[in-house]
């Protein structure tokens, strides 16, 4: 199935899911399960985990794929965007359960996590800074530092020119250094 898949365009899996075609949800999965496992693997750091997001992913695309608009970005967008809340959804379920085991234990106060609070400053910074940038530049932007991909993983991801992509990084990183710098917080 792997060699077949290959020889479909994008558009064509695209189409094929968006009218629920039997052979699709397999398409789609062989095209993009490998892209959506490794963000989450890259999230979460724990196999099960990432192959629990993976299912949660794709079942929620196919129960919902009558919301994907095809004119709007790619499926393989889509699916990152899916893949992302998945992801949160997961850290925040995490995080609820430490607090719980935490309470049962016995302790009365509950510690956040182990992050030092200038890290969590430049962290809310970055993404306060990330939030300023245009969509496209935004996506490009995330896909690169936050799921890792490489420049041609995301051009494939969303169906853009590699030199697309990389005009989007290098110029959603100087729009950033920029307002950093003007706003007194580079260094």
């Amino acid at each position: 199935m792997s060699f077949l898949v290959e020889q479909v365009s994008d558009e064509d899996v695209s189409g094929a899911f968006s009218s629920g075609q039997p052979d699709a949800l397999t398409l789609v999965y062989e095209r993009f399960g490998p892209l959506v496992y490794s963000i989450a693997l890259r999230s979460l750091s724990a196999r099960s985990d990432a192959e629990d997001v993976t299912q949660q992913v794709f079942v929620s695309a196919w129960r919902s794929r009558g919301s994907f608009d095809r004119s709007r970005g790619t499926l393989g967008g889509w699916l990152v965007t899916i893949t992302r809340n998945k992801v949160a959804d997961a850290l925040r379920e995490r995080q609820k359960n430490s607090r719980v085991l935490l309470q049962v234990a016995g302790r009365a106060t509950v510690q956040t996590p182990e992050a030092p609070a200038d890290r969590v400053v430049d962290r809310i910074v970055l993404a306060d800074e990330l939030a300023q940038l245009p969509e496209a530049q935004r996506l490009v932007m995330v896909l690169a530092f936050y799921s890792d991909l490489t420049h041609e993983q995301i051009a494939q991801v969303l169906a853009l020119p590699l030199g697309t992509v990389k005009s989007h990084i290098r110029r959603g990183l100087r729009r950033m250094r920029s307002s950093l710098e003007a706003n007194g917080v580079a260094h």
